[in-house]
């Protein structure tokens, strides 16, 4: 369990850094270069724009490579999703700016942007099952939880290089080569990865449902007849957590900068900090879910968030280092009573033919509602005005009151006694 969980994290992470990078150059750089034409809110949104799209193409992409791991298994969807989402981004280092190629540049970040979101929405699928159906019963909370560590690792990778470049380049040099530095770095983490995965064994809910004959033939016709209900249930109970997460992570950046006038430096060590606390809190936070259920978790960290959201955007306002770190981190501890527990939640809710598919697809669905389009409809309700963006508060604590009612409407799954003894090894 150690090795796989390992594995399972390091991909994750790498995976999440290639696509939580562009999220960092969005917010800091690539308005100006490709979208020159724009005043700099327009430049801004249309940036968060092309952030949008990676989040669109993870739900097809769950379609796609949930298809693989419910037909052909868990581990092939573990390598090709891995390479793809490498691959377009180091690709995205290489796209010229506006000024050399004009309108094909933001068209081919576009493309690029596509691709990665499809490989990111298989991957989660497949890091998730690999642990999740390994991992005995009264244990699996906790292991599955590895892989939800990824984000937070991939975050801190990306925007720790971005951290050094901001600090050590001119804004010149920064703008001209150095952001597109850490893109180029995906190429080796990506190779790295590969290497890690390449002993994994299949996990042996599959092996067994190979053996009986008994998989699915059409993955996504099973759910849309059989699980639409769940599927949207679990996308509306997730999205809090995705607009919770990219408010900190990718609109805060931009706020930060551009209107309270808090140098990048600044603002990426603030929420760097919050999220190396959130990430170590994911694993004791899963154990919790092992001893007292996934959902009574869930509807915690949503009640926590829709209370926190007018407190956040007040400490954030104020542009002081500690009072924004303190804002960012209770956002990001009650995001974490629910992401920590999901990857155990998801994949109990479903049956295991369709597993692959359903749970990602329900996953990365919740993405395009809350993380596709909260940058944007944030930075929309943020312009003008001098006080604080209350209006992001309020959208904020509206999307968690509607999670909150999602969670109320599913299941509780926590393994009986009896099964996780079963399940546990000698």
């Amino acid at each position: 369990m150690v090795r796989l969980a390992t594995a399972s994290l390091v991909g994750t992470a790498i995976e999440f850094f290639d696509f939580f990078v562009y999220g960092t150059a969005a917010a800091l750089v690539l308005g100006p270069l490709f979208f020159p034409t724009f005043s700099p809110l327009a430049g801004t949104l249309a940036a968060f724009g092309t952030f949008a799209i990676g989040f669109v193409a993870r739900p097809l992409g769950s379609v796609l490579f949930g298809h693989v791991g419910d037909r052909y298994g868990r581990r092939p969807v573990l390598f090709a999703s891995l390479l793809l989402t490498g691959c377009a981004t180091v690709a995205v280092g290489c796209v010229p700016t506006y000024e050399t190629i004009g309108i094909t540049a933001p068209l081919l970040l576009l493309t690029l942007r596509f691709l990665q979101g499809l490989g990111l929405g298989g991957e989660w699928g497949g890091a998730v099952l690999l642990t999740a159906e390994h991992a005995p019963a009264n244990r699996r909370a906790m292991w599955a939880s590895f892989p939800q560590i990824g984000p937070a690792v991939g975050f801190l990778l990306a925007n720790g290089v971005m951290l050094a470049l901001t600090a050590g380049l001119s804004d010149a040099d920064f703008r001209s080569w150095g952001w597109r530095v850490p893109f180029w770095a995906a190429g080796v983490l990506a190779a790295v990865g590969l290497l890690l995965r390449s002993s994994l064994a299949e996990t042996p809910q599959f092996e067994e449902l190979s053996a009986s004959g008994r998989r699915a033939s059409a993955p996504l016709t099973e759910i849309v007849r059989d699980h639409w209900r769940l599927v949207l249930l679990t996308a509306g109970a997730l999205a809090v957590g995705y607009a919770v997460f990219y408010t900190v992570s990718t609109w805060a950046l931009a706020y930060g900068t551009e209107r309270l006038g808090v140098s990048s430096t600044v603002m990426l060590t603030c929420v760097m900090a919050a999220v190396a606390v959130k990430g170590a809190a994911t694993p004791f936070v899963a154990l919790l879910a092992d001893r007292w259920g996934r959902r009574p978790l869930c509807l915690a960290g949503c009640a926590a968030s829709a209370l926190w959201m007018f407190p956040m955007v007040a400490l954030l306002h104020t542009a002081e280092p500690l009072l924004m770190f303190l804002g960012f981190l209770g956002s990001l501890l009650a995001f974490i009573t629910m992401f920590a527990v999901i990857a155990a939640y998801l994949p109990e809710l479903y049956e295991p033919r369709v597993r692959c598919t359903g749970a990602a697809v329900g996953y990365n669905l919740a993405g395009v509602l809350g993380g596709a389009l909260t940058p944007i409809v944030a930075t929309t309700l943020s312009d003008g005005g001098s006080g604080p963006p209350w209006g992001v508060a309020a959208y904020l604590t509206v999307v968690a009151l509607i999670s909150l009612g999602c969670f109320a409407l599913l299941p509780e799954t926590l393994p009986a006694p009896s099964e996780a003894v079963e399940a546990a090894p000698a």
